[in-house]
């Protein structure tokens, strides 16, 4: 899909309590990147605060979500959640990669961590917190030609409890659903998008496994979805009636915590990072969707200081695979050979920022 812009970018999420804010990175024609500056959300993070007490207060992926910092599918527009102001903020992308703050909103809920965009229609997903005992939920926004967010009447919904983590929110292929991945509940809420831009209640699917986290979906419909408890990854085919189908259950890949899932562009290969191993997992996947585990690497090299490795994605070239280590926030570039493996190319800093707890990453 053409973009916006001819430059190739890399964003992450600082986070921070202050004051949150995004930082870009250029992606050269090899995959390098090279640190281009520091955006504003106008809102606040957690820092290494968790936002639920589910997982240890580790200070790494502290809003244990996936989807924090998400495109628009035409490249135009930048969204961030500021899980420490309850809002979103939404950016321009410029010609030349850089950001323009076009809004900020109220996010519909307490403590957001994960957005997601189809066409014009928005959805944050909001945990909670300790003082309404984590109700969580989801919530829609129409954004505009200019980036300006409008919330939808009427378009906030519990998930299949009314405290049960959401780990992201993410639309079908077509737009039509939305999936939610619940941590705590071990499912995967699926919500039909109405012509209003409401949803309609859950359809409540069971997770194949436990602790669900990272999900993303082939171009076919076939979701992934991440098992951070047994270090898995599980793949499903969807019913029109928002009914979900094992293909592949729970293909463990031999490391700890699988959190994330990134898929390659032409859709043969997934990548999950497995944090606390600090290395990246990558699958086959055949015509069918079912998956085979072929290998690993360490995030960044060995006798250096361990990344641990969180949010990831792909360029939209099929050549490069990126990943945040949440621990150092710093960014690790591999080059994707034909065969899906992964060659260590650069990890990627600045110094100027202080990155502990930082989180989120999108690639452009």
């Amino acid at each position: 899909m053409p973009t916006s812009t001819g430059t190739s970018m890399v964003y992450i999420m600082s986070n921070m309590e202050q004051m949150n804010e995004v930082i870009a990175f250029y992606r050269d024609m090899n995959g390098m990147l090279t640190f281009m500056g520091a955006y504003p959300t106008y809102g606040r993070g957690t820092g290494t605060k968790k936002v639920s007490p589910a997982t240890a207060n580790d200070g790494i992926d502290p809003l244990l979500s996936q989807g924090s910092l998400s495109l628009s599918r035409d490249g135009r527009f930048l969204f961030a959640v500021n899980a420490g102001s309850n809002s979103i903020s939404s950016f321009i992308i410029t010609d030349n990669g850089g950001l323009v703050l076009a809004d900020v909103k109220p996010s519909g809920g307490a403590q957001p961590n994960s957005v997601n965009v189809f066409s014009n229609l928005l959805y944050v997903s909001n945990v909670g917190n300790a003082a309404n005992h984590y109700a969580s939920n989801i919530t829609g926004f129409r954004v505009a030609d200019n980036g300006r967010l409008t919330n939808i009447p009427g378009s906030t919904h519990s998930l299949s409890t009314i405290n049960a983590q959401p780990a992201q929110v993410l639309f079908t292929p077509d737009g039509s659903k939305i999936v939610v991945s619940e941590f705590t509940t071990d499912r995967l809420s699926v919500f039909h998008v109405n012509t209003n831009g409401t949803v309609a209640r859950p359809i409540i699917n069971q997770s194949n496994g436990t602790r669900p986290l990272g999900a993303c979906f082939l171009s076919s419909g076939i979701l992934l979805v991440t098992e951070v408890s047994s270090s898995a990854l599980s793949s499903y085919s969807m019913s029109d009636n928002g009914l979900l189908h094992v293909i592949s259950g729970s293909v463990q890949n031999g490391q700890q915590t699988a959190c994330w899932v990134a898929i390659t562009s032409n859709e043969r290969f997934a990548y999950t990072t497995n944090t606390l191993s600090g290395t990246i997992s990558t699958y086959r996947i055949d015509d069918s969707g079912a998956l085979t585990v072929l290998g690993h690497i360490t995030s960044t090299p060995v006798g250096t200081p361990a990344g641990i490795p969180i949010d990831a994605g792909v360029s939209k070239d099929g050549r490069n695979f990126y990943t945040l280590n949440g621990n150092q926030g710093t960014v690790s570039v591999f080059h994707i050979k034909d065969d899906g493996s992964l060659i260590r190319l650069q990890v990627a800093a600045s110094t100027n920022f202080p990155y502990f707890g930082s989180q989120g990453l999108a690639v452009l």
